[in-house]
């Protein structure tokens, strides 16, 4: 529920930009000459990372997700990537909300088993002493020396030369740590450039061929109208000038509610409303797949990772172990064919039309390899090589939207199709103790 004089004073108004894309602006100084306005805005880029529809239909997200870097690694473009010298990914922990366990660490295996480590630095801020002492942790720097270090928020020292500079916002805490997290993820990466990653993802795969656009991500597929943004995977090149009128706009703004997203899908919001009204280009935003599979229709939507798989291995959308390419529905039953017919993909698998929109599939067909050569099974789709595993191959993450006091049911997909991965991937590099 939103509060139509809210509405009207906050988020109707269109003032105008600080001018961080106007060289010779004081705005457009602070970005130190490092943020090249004409490339960022106007460059050529490998890949489109934006469907322009909403792609709720079907597998559509899908499909888009498995265009971005698709194809064999020998054979597919690498993208552009900013000449760091090691890719900069950060994430936020506070220590005194609760304490970094499993579930936390589920996040950094995530993150080693998927992305390049020779070639990537996590970040791994907090705000305050005391992570170097977790023995999770510590057995993590000692695997990866280069590849993660800790550091702790002075956020005084990292606004300097930003419109929120010396501003009494800075010091605002809520409990859930949802407007100061918003707020270090802007500094950090306005000081260091790179990729923000929640500690409540799961990565599925390498985030490469992401990086050569400026995003956030889509909050789920519904497009709610001031809710339509998320930042829990975010990437922005270092004193971008996005973050320069963000910045700007948050120093001259109605303070944020806490606990609120003010700071987070409202600024984004706000700001993408902005630069429209100024003709700049404005940053990308991922489709709610490729990060939040979760939240999008039942058909869908990823299976609820917190609930036991259902016995028969169906889910929905996710019924067929086979078809021609990831998103074949098991026939056209799915999508209300004429109530009582049996409809039958290409390869085998079937669908018993409802006529009412619905429909029940079986998902037993046939193995083989899908257009990427990758093995996949007969039967359910909820198993390794089933349908929702080749859709975790296309996508890049999993929210999880926090639900920490949650377990994963033991041997549910999240255990089988990512954990398990994992697992394999890093098996005999991470220590069980130091």
């Amino acid at each position: 529920m939103y509060d139509r004089a809210w509405i009207q004073n906050e988020l109707l108004p269109l003032s105008p930009l600080a001018g961080c894309f106007e060289e010779g602006s004081p705005a457009h100084a602070s970005l130190k000459g490092e943020y090249n306005v004409t490339d960022a805005l106007w460059g050529s880029r490998t890949y489109e990372v934006q469907g322009g529809l909403s792609m709720r239909l079907g597998m559509d997200c899908y499909e888009m997700a498995g265009t971005v870097g698709g194809g064999s690694e020998q054979t597919r473009p690498a993208g552009r990537i900013p000449p760091d010298e090691r890719r900069q990914f950060h994430t936020y922990w506070r220590n005194d909300l609760a304490a970094f366990g499993p579930r936390q660490e589920q996040m950094l295996r995530s993150f080693f088993a998927t992305q390049d480590v020779d070639n990537s630095r996590l970040i791994m801020w907090s705000n305050g002493p005391g992570l170097e002492k977790n023995e999770v942790i510590k057995r993590y720097m000692a695997t990866f020396p280069d590849s993660l270090i800790l550091r702790i928020v002075d956020i005084p020292d990292l606004s300097r030369g930003t419109a929120m500079e010396n501003s009494p916002l800075l010091n605002l805490e809520d409990a859930k740590a949802w407007v100061d997290g918003d707020l270090v993820r802007l500094l950090v990466i306005w000081e260091l450039g790179g990729t923000w990653v929640d500690m409540d993802m799961l990565l599925t795969r390498d985030l490469a061929p992401l990086l050569e656009h400026e995003f956030v991500t889509q909050w789920d597929c519904w497009d709610k109208p001031f809710q339509a943004l998320n930042g829990a995977l975010m990437h922005f090149r270092k004193h971008s000038g996005y973050l320069c009128e963000a910045f700007h706009l948050m120093a001259n703004s109605t303070p944020p509610r806490s606990p609120s997203t003010d700071w987070g899908a409202i600024l984004y919001l706000r700001l993408h409303r902005r630069l429209l009204a100024a003709g700049v280009p404005p940053f990308k935003v991922l489709p709610s797949c490729f990060a939040d599979p979760l939240a999008c229709r039942l058909d869908n939507g990823a299976p609820d990772p917190f609930e036991p798989d259902r016995s028969d291995g169906r889910w929905l959308g996710w019924v067929w172990g086979s078809g021609s390419q990831l998103g074949t529905w098991a026939g056209k039953g799915l999508w209300g064919g004429k109530a009582g017919t049996t409809y039958v993909d290409d390869l085998g698998a079937e669908a018993i039309g409802m006529g009412d929109g619905s429909g029940i599939g079986s998902g037993q067909g046939k193995a083989g390899v899908d257009q990427y050569d990758r093995p996949y099974a007969s039967g359910g789709g909820l198993e390794e090589g089933g349908a929702l595993d080749r859709a975790m191959h296309k996508i890049f993450a999993l929210h999880l939207h926090n639900r920490w006091g949650k377990p994963f049911p033991k041997n549910g997909w999240i255990e089988r199709l990512l954990l398990k991965k994992y697992d394999k991937t890093l098996e005999g590099k991470i220590p069980q103790e130091l």
